[in-house]
């Protein structure tokens, strides 16, 4: 590598743990946001079902 291996490896070795790390948040983010909407959900009840009832709602007011 012409003298330059170390500082090509630790290059490497500084990406690999930069990656790993924003691996991690990624995961610990979705699984917070997760949380978050099943929380929401038990409070106001599933997207789709509040969807259905104000088509249902937006139906009988039109008719």
């Amino acid at each position: 590598m012409g003298g330059y291996a170390a500082f090509i490896w630790s290059s490497y070795g500084v990406v690999a743990l930069v990656l790993a790390v924003m691996l991690v948040a990624s995961i610990t983010g979705m699984r917070a946001r997760e949380r978050e909407l099943t929380a929401l959900e038990e409070r106001v009840g599933p997207r789709r079902q509040r969807r259905q009832q104000a088509d249902l709602e937006d139906a009988r007011h039109d008719a």
